[in-house]
């Protein structure tokens, strides 16, 4: 009896392996062919060629879609484990759901913490050197040479990265800094590396995200119609397509020697032109789309964006009081066993979209900053150095998402894996500094966004009237300087004194209808 039990534990153990397996490949199968179409899309058509730069190319563009699935799986890492934990409350014996179960939601976080290293320090540098190369000199030119180069530029990088890991492990901790350390690659090595990495990750979303929440309402703003008040659309249009008729027929007058004109007036025709379509957009536009659900998703938009920063200050509150809030602090009940939250299914719904929320916010905020404003891709004009720029941006972002979403106290699920064994989320003032910093600077750029129409009204009012002071203050200094002609001035021409006057007067008549 004894040994048939061993051989059932062994295929029941065996069964999960493969069911587990089966579904992470079908999940990330899904995810490759989405993230393979999002690329295709942005790609530049002009990279493919016929020669060995091609399949340099192509191979670069599947390491690179490679990555972006794991980002992908990086973002819906935590709300699969939130939902998959309520799912487990409410239908806890239901047949149809038993292959979702913990041991599944262990294994999906260190298939992601896996990848994300894999990704990060080997694939994306080996896309980029791999596309960069030539081949060393004196060598065949070919595929095979361009491979050893990138090998020889990898191990250069890792023993860097090696070197610089192993000083900064040094300054903060002279015992973990041993020789016998040297050789522990993977249990001290790459944690500390990755570690790093996420406490970076999570400082740029620190970055981002806020930029983001207030960007959101621009992008929204121009997504969405607005509403039609006191305007007349149809004018508008007239006014418009008489200026594109106006710019067609200068372009077409225009000699083709002269590029530079031929350039901007293409580039000016370009802009009215979707000026055009736009308006024409707003024209066609329901009633119930112009004045409905643009203020609904405006008004949804600063709801999420309250109950973020509310829930973050909650955090706050409960970091001060209770040791329990840390991230790194004690363990859950475990997946399937009891609610992360007070309001159950209802309360866990709104962690998802929170965390979706400040994931989309934070690639808004990441690519409205000036300093990564060039990353921006376009559609069919993208090469594949700058794709593999935005995927490794994404990757970081991604990862460093649970860490965040777990940090800042918008969900209490406990995060698995490697993404719970960072160092610095132990740390009490770190985590409560990084907390503060972000209900602090979302709340600056939210207040901001929504001040700067009244302070740009107020910076024009008080310029036009320092100018009129200015003026009238030149005027009266003139009529106290000049003096009047000993020449009797003729009846039709007034003095300079009275063209002084006269000036003055208008000036203050300006000045009284400014006040």
């Amino acid at each position: 009896m004894e040994g048939q039990d061993e051989v059932s534990a062994r295929e029941q153990h065996f069964h999960s392996q493969v069911r587990e397996s089966t579904i992470c490949f079908l999940l990330f199968a899904v995810l490759y062919i989405v993230s393979y179409f999002i690329i295709t899309r942005y790609k530049r058509k002009s990279d493919e060629q016929e020669d060995e730069d091609a399949i340099v190319n192509r191979i670069s563009l599947f390491l690179s879609t490679f990555t972006l699935a794991v980002s992908a799986g990086a973002v819906l890492l935590l709300p699969f484990s939130i939902i998959s934990n309520e799912i487990l409350l409410s239908f806890p014996q239901n047949y149809y759901i038993q292959w979702l179960n913990g041991s599944l939601i262990h294994g999906l976080w260190n298939l992601a913490s896996l990848f994300s290293n894999l990704c990060l320090f080997v694939l994306m540098p080996f896309a980029f050197f791999f596309l960069e190369s030539e081949g060393f000199a004196g060598l065949k030119k070919g595929i095979r040479a361009r491979i050893l180069e990138t090998l020889v530029m990898l191990v250069l990088l890792a023993l860097l990265i090696l070197g610089i890991v192993w000083v900064a492990s040094a300054l903060i901790d002279k015992d973990a800094a041993s020789m016998e350390s040297l050789y522990d690659l993977w249990e001290f090595y790459l944690p500390y590396l990755y570690s790093c990495i996420s406490l970076m990750g999570c400082l740029l979303l620190l970055l981002c995200t806020p930029v983001g929440l207030s960007r959101m309402f621009t992008v929204m703003g121009q997504l969405l119609v607005k509403p039609t008040i006191l305007e007349d659309l149809d004018e508008q249009i007239y006014i418009i397509t008489l200026e594109e008729e106006a710019l067609q027929r200068r372009l077409n007058g225009l000699s083709s020697s002269v590029e530079y004109n031929i350039t901007e007036l293409e580039q000016e025709l370009e802009n009215v032109k979707t000026l055009k379509t736009k308006l024409e957009r707003r024209k066609k536009a329901s009633a119930w789309e112009r004045n409905l659900v643009y203020p609904a998703v405006m008004v949804l938009l600063l709801i999420e964006t309250s109950i973020s920063v509310l829930l973050v200050a909650c955090n706050i509150l409960c970091l001060l009081v209770d040791e329990t809030a840390m991230p790194k602090g004690t363990r859950g009940p475990g997946i399937g066993n009891a609610s992360l939250s007070a309001f159950g299914f209802v309360g866990a719904a709104l962690e998802i979209i929170l965390i979706f929320y400040l994931m989309v916010s934070s690639v808004v905020g990441f690519y409205s900053l000036r300093f990564f404003g060039n990353f921006i891709p376009k559609k069919d004009d993208t090469t594949m150095t700058k794709i593999i720029g935005n995927c490794v941006s994404i990757l970081v972002l991604s990862s460093a998402l649970p860490v965040m979403s777990r940090t800042l106290g918008i969900t209490r699920f406990d995060l698995l894996g490697d993404f719970g064994r960072f160092n610095w989320l132990g740390n009490f003032y770190i985590v409560l500094s990084y907390n503060l910093l972000f209900a602090i600077v979302t709340t600056l750029c939210l207040v901001r966004k929504f001040t700067s129409a009244v302070r740009e009204e107020l910076f024009k009012a008080l310029g036009a009237r320092n100018q009129i002071h200015k003026a009238q203050g030149t005027c009266l200094d003139l009529t106290h300087v000049l003096e009047p002609s000993p020449a009797e001035p003729s009846a039709d021409q007034p003095t300079p004194i009275q063209q002084t006057g006269n000036k003055c007067l208008l000036l203050q008549a300006l000045l009284q209808e400014q006040d």
